[in-house]
């Protein structure tokens, strides 16, 4: 895609894109967060973009099974934690993808490293990449862990329509207003919206 290979040398925004989208109460966890004691685990995830079969950009996301998880039933990005037979979180990244939604990694390319995102309910240190298939993926849901995959327009990503505030409870209080992305009548919110604004704002520099 030409796209990502403008995007490959720009400069991320890293926290700054991450603010935009925190959910109030996060700041002061992480402040009050020495991550030295917490000793946070790792997991690489793929914000991956690929031409569907009318050749239009779309974005994969998934949304989770129900689970006893903090993350349950919430929107994300295929991925998942560092495992021993991983020789990096790069790795780590392309493998998940390829058990939660089936592509292989070598139809992946990896674009680039985006911020890493350190998420205290988990107490996980979040290492996105952005990447895109070179060929239409055969999608393959990996049942105990994706309730649905979530295609999404390249356009309606980007649309500055589709960010919104929405009204949740999460671990940090009851109903709380949080900056989400609205995206095929699912919303996106957490450390997953905080990437994905890091993405918008790479695209937003070459469009």
């Amino acid at each position: 895609m030409e796209l990502m290979s403008k995007i490959k040398n720009l400069p991320l925004a890293g926290l700054k894109a991450h603010q935009e989208m925190i959910p109030i109460g996060r700041e002061i966890e992480l402040f009050n967060t020495d991550l030295s004691e917490v000793k946070p685990l790792h997991a690489g995830v793929t914000a991956l973009f690929y031409p569907n079969m009318n050749q239009e950009t779309m974005l994969i996301l998934i949304l989770r099974n129900t689970s006893p998880g903090v993350h349950s039933g919430q929107m994300g990005f295929p991925g998942g934690r560092i495992e021993a037979r991983d020789k990096n979180l790069e790795q780590t990244a392309l493998r998940e993808t390829y058990e939660e939604i089936g592509v292989l990694p070598s139809n992946i390319e990896i674009v680039r490293k985006l911020t890493k995102t350190y998420i205290p309910p988990s107490n996980f240190w979040v290492h996105p990449y952005l990447a895109f298939a070179k060929s239409t993926p055969k999608f393959r849901r990996q049942e105990s862990e994706v309730k649905e995959l979530v295609p999404v327009k390249l356009d309606d990503f980007l649309n500055d329509k589709n960010v919104v505030v929405e009204t949740l409870s999460t671990s940090y209080g009851e109903y709380i207003d949080v900056p989400a992305f609205s995206l095929n009548n699912k919303i996106v919110w957490g450390a997953t919206a905080m990437m994905l604004n890091e993405v918008k704002s790479l695209f937003k520099e070459v469009l």
